[in-house]
């Protein structure tokens, strides 16, 4: 697993918006790249509501939202739109990105629930793990950035 302090592996994929994502080229600005296990199981759908819900906030305190899962593009697809998520939502059937973040279960070859916050240049600025407890991640996000403004708050909306 990359650690803290490593540049973060670049990705290409699209989204269930049809948007292209590329981690590069988010460059300038943090983003929230979370892995969940699979669509429309329980914990997963909390922790992805728990994102939705504060989508704006995130935003307001300068970092995109980015979740990927194993599952293919049309099922996150039919997923966001169920759930109302209006951020990316990558499907990851190949494991291409899950492996180059080496958040798969070694067994049942699903991503462990693994957020990584990385800062505006790509590299790795912080990584949550809370398996079963789905809202910590939203809640250490939110702890993460409130602390760690970015080094131009303005550029957000924000005040430093």
């Amino acid at each position: 697993m990359p650690a803290i302090g490593d540049l973060a592996p670049d990705f290409f994929a699209a989204d269930c918006h049809g948007a292209p994502v590329r981690l590069s080229a988010l460059r300038g600005r943090r983003v929230i790249l979370f892995f969940y296990p699979k669509a429309f199981t329980l914990g997963c759908t909390i922790e992805n509501r728990a994102f939705r819900d504060n989508h704006e906030r995130i935003r307001e305190l300068g970092a995109e939202l980015v979740g990927v899962s194993v599952d293919t593009q049309r099922t996150q697809c039919e997923f966001a739109e169920k759930e109302g998520i209006h951020f990316s939502l990558l499907g990851d059937p190949d494991r291409t990105i899950s492996r180059a973040y080496d958040v798969l279960w070694p067994v049942v070859r699903v991503d462990r629930r693994v957020t990584f916050i990385i800062d505006p240049e790509g590299r790795i600025e912080d990584i949550i793990r809370h398996e079963m407890r789905v809202y910590r991640h939203l809640d250490d996000v939110l702890r993460f950035l409130e602390t760690h403004p970015p080094a131009d708050a303005s550029a957000y909306g924000t005040a430093a």
